[in-house]
């Protein structure tokens, strides 16, 4: 049975407003809820960035049954791979073995704020294996010291700790990153319906659930669903080479400078046609993904709950 998840847009609200679409998003039947975990958002127009793991922690508290995930979370720079595990383990037990750690390789919009710069790719997958490797062992309580290329642990403990260690899900955009998460996961997550993803993930030994984020723009009106989508989500036309790549909100501006609302159409499905949206899912589905994340563009979030409570919950769940 796919699982349906909500997607918390650190980009576009507040602490405190994400926090209320996490309540109404359970009250809805969402099965879980996903957030990003940026340091800027993608254009200025956005307007938001608040810490992600403080507000998962308000979040836990918030809801009682729907499950927790960051979708997804850089240990490369920004973070000591250490603070992830402490924070993943602490938020395990808020939530009552709620929560899943989504990891990924990350941009350097969210990581060169912290001045150290921003490596080629090559290095930035060396860096994810190994402070995955370290993830993992510090939540299973068999890792204490490391010495390794680039991090490296002293005596680490996490004193608290789940009985049950959180899953470690990896983001892949390709072949070879859903073979690392086969590897060194326990889940894969992607934004596109590419089959030959979770072929990959479940050829190199991939036994986990396969997470993808489908994005959409609902509105009563579908014209106007296009011009939100176009103002807030035009950067997801660039691609992953540049959107890794690109160090400021005025760096993507100028990429996009040219992007129409169409184009961004293509991409995010708009209006208030509950089949326009449930074919783009299908997509994700009949390519072997098995949680999907429903992505909200814009301000239309308890009007887009709604409309998944009353149009696309009943469909997807039958299917």
């Amino acid at each position: 049975m796919t699982s349906l998840g909500y997607k918390l847009m650190s980009e576009e609200h507040g602490p405190r407003e994400l926090v209320q679409n996490a309540q109404l998003a359970e009250q809805a039947g969402f099965d879980f809820a996903a957030i990003s975990d940026h340091f800027s958002p993608w254009v200025a127009e956005q307007g938001h960035a608040p810490l992600a793991w403080p507000v998962l922690g308000a979040v836990a508290q918030a809801t009682s049954r729907m499950g927790l995930m960051t979708a997804v979370t850089c240990p490369l720079l920004r973070y000591h791979p250490a603070i992830i595990a402490q924070g993943a383990a602490t938020l395990a037990l808020l939530s009552g073995d709620r929560f899943t750690l989504g990891l990924g390789a990350g941009e350097r919009l969210n990581e060169h704020v912290i001045g150290a710069g921003w490596p080629g790719t090559g290095e930035r997958h060396d860096r994810l294996v190994e402070a995955t490797g370290i993830i993992q062992g510090l939540l299973a309580g068999d890792l204490t010291n490391h010495r390794g290329t680039y991090y490296d642990l002293d005596h680490a403990r996490l004193f608290d700790r789940p009985a049950r260690k959180p899953p470690v899900i990896l983001a892949a955009g390709g072949p070879e990153a859903a073979r690392l998460a086969a590897r060194s996961g326990d889940g894969l997550i992607a934004t596109e319906p590419k089959a030959e993803l979770v072929q990959a993930y479940r050829e190199a030994g991939g036994t986990g659930p396969c997470y993808a984020e489908v994005a959409m723009c609902w509105a009563a009106d579908a014209g106007a669903a296009r011009a939100t989508a176009h103002r807030l989500f035009r950067w997801a036309v660039t691609g992953w080479s540049v959107q890794a790549e690109l160090p400021t909100v005025e760096s993507f501006a100028a990429a996009t400078k040219h992007v129409t609302p169409e184009q961004v159409a293509e991409q995010v499905t708009c209006g208030p046609d509950p089949a326009l949206h449930l074919a783009a899912l299908e997509k994700y589905r009949q390519a072997g993904f098995d949680h999907l994340i429903l992505t909200q563009v814009g301000p239309e979030q308890a009007g887009f709950i709604s409309f998944f409570q009353q149009h696309l919950a009943p469909r997807l769940r039958a299917a």
